[in-house]
């Protein structure tokens, strides 16, 4: 069974005052990956140490990939190394086949100087300048791996950065490995009516239920949502539950996050009419388990979040889009009215009613992804990154051994670009900003520098030290 570790910034962001200052205008003297706590993500790839936030939680296993017979160190000659710097996947050694190929997928650093170590492979979070395979050889490629949010590292959005990699699987469509849909199995799930709650019930159920939910316990994110849901509770009623705004607690068996994906959850939501489905940043095809969610569930997501949803929405009428309206008191007002015209709010509805998902787009995706959700019978997305990885390699063997140059690729901006984050303003009623909501836009700001400072160091190609990249960094 394979293992994947991974750092997350789901629950919470520990801050250290020695170390980390966050007052507009004063310097962010740690990269934004490093205030996040360690998780361990166990072999169904859940979180242990998830919250309501779960950024995010995935439920399909980890199996591993078909394995060949490996005895010792002396058979990996024969085989591409795929070293992976970020210790993602916790394995020592394992050749892989992947179609025709087979490459040998270790963490063991000790391959960074072995003749046939051909690529590296980092996983985007824990991507940082402590230590990285310096000085970096022709023929060494970089894989980037990074499926979610900027937030966990803001550098690497910036071109200097992502343009050191070869190879891509972000949840940008344009990557390499596109992995914009993780969090949908399949369009059976949409079409699905297991937790559809008629509206004729939901009309009775507002009796003591709000017509919207709201869910977070990652509070104060780049999106700045907190801001946009405190403006809107003063127009509209919010069930909140989560430490986000919270004015209605969940039954207590379902107060552990890993209760998220829980049937009882489920059944809980399942019966609003309406959820604030709103991302934790703000960026192209960043699109997480919020929009999908409600979806399944036979609620309206009210989204916010990628700008590009409309590209990824089950039918024309599924979702309630934040950014058509001027200010969350329009939106309350269209709540309100979709809320007392069932004719009206079942348009919204209809597609599901009827089992017809129209979007193309979508069902194009889901159908030529090359990795699965949830699904024992492919490959997680992880593997296929791998895959990916160790497949243009061996293409690359192959054209030298025609004599012929091999074929270089190289990470575009559009593999991983998201605008400065922004905040909200709507009421001088708001409370005073939290540490974390004044970090977000000088940790931006910060993080440009960063990455020009990276890429000089990198294009070097000598080891440096942290002292040289700040000093780099913070050059008048």
């Amino acid at each position: 069974m394979r293992f994947a570790y991974k750092s997350s910034v789901a629950d919470s962001l520990v801050l250290d005052s020695t170390t980390f200052y966050c007052q507009i205008g004063t310097p962010v003297v740690v990269e934004l990956g490093k205030l996040e706590r360690k998780k361990f993500k166990n072999s169904n790839g859940q979180d242990r140490h998830a919250t309501m936030e779960e950024e995010p939680t995935h439920l399909y296993p980890l199996p591993g990939k078909e394995a060949l017979n490996w005895k010792n160190k002396s058979e990996t000659d024969n085989y591409p190394i795929m070293l992976w710097w970020s210790p993602l996947t916790g394995e020592t050694g394992r050749l892989g086949q992947c179609g025709a190929d087979a490459c040998f997928f270790t963490i063991n650093r000790t391959y960074l100087h072995h003749h046939m170590t051909k690529a590296f492979l980092f996983y985007g979070t824990d991507f940082n300048i402590d230590s990285l395979p310096l000085p970096r050889k022709a023929h060494h490629d970089w894989a980037l791996f990074h499926e979610e949010s900027p937030k966990n590292n803001y550098k690497l959005f910036h071109k200097p950065v992502i343009t050191l990699f070869n190879y891509t699987a972000t949840f940008s469509r344009h990557s390499h490995l596109p992995l914009t849909t993780q969090y949908l199995e399949g369009v059976e799930v949409l079409k699905s009516l297991r937790y559809l709650v008629p509206l004729r019930s939901k009309n009775i159920l507002r009796r003591r239920l709000a017509p919207l939910v709201y869910v977070q316990s990652d509070c104060d994110p780049p999106s700045d949502r907190d801001s946009y849901v405190r403006e809107l509770m003063t127009h509209v009623e919010v069930d909140s539950y989560g430490e986000c705004l919270r004015n209605k607690d969940l039954p207590p068996q379902l107060k552990n996050p890993a209760s998220m994906d829980a049937d009882g959850f489920y059944r809980i939501i399942a019966q609003y009419k309406f959820i604030l489905a709103f991302e934790n940043a703000v960026c192209d095809d960043y699109i997480t388990e919020k929009f999908w969610r409600p979806l399944k569930l036979g609620v309206v997501p009210v989204y916010y979040g990628s700008p590009s949803i409309a590209d990824w929405l089950p039918s024309n009428r599924s979702a309630i889009l934040v950014s058509e309206f001027a200010h969350p008191r329009e939106l309350a007002s269209y709540i309100r009215q979709l809320d007392h015209d069932d004719r009206l709010y079942e348009a919204y509805i209809e597609w599901k009613l009827k089992g017809e998902v129209s979007n193309q787009r979508l069902l194009t995706a889901l159908k030529e992804r090359k990795w699965g959700v949830q699904d024992v019978h492919q490959d997680n997305y992880i593997d296929a990154f791998e895959c990916m990885v160790c497949s243009k390699v061996w293409d690359n063997i192959r054209l030298q051994e025609k004599g012929l140059p091999p074929k270089r690729w190289k990470a575009e901006v559009t593999h991983l670009s998201c605008p400065e984050p922004t905040v909200f303003a709507f009421s001088p009623l708001a409370p005073r900003w939290s540490s974390l909501r004044e970090m977000w836009i000088p940790s931006f700001e910060q993080s440009k520098k960063e990455a020009q400072a990276l890429r000089w160091l990198v294009d070097r190609n000598k080891n440096f030290s942290a002292q040289e990249f700040w000093a780099l960094v913070f050059k008048d």
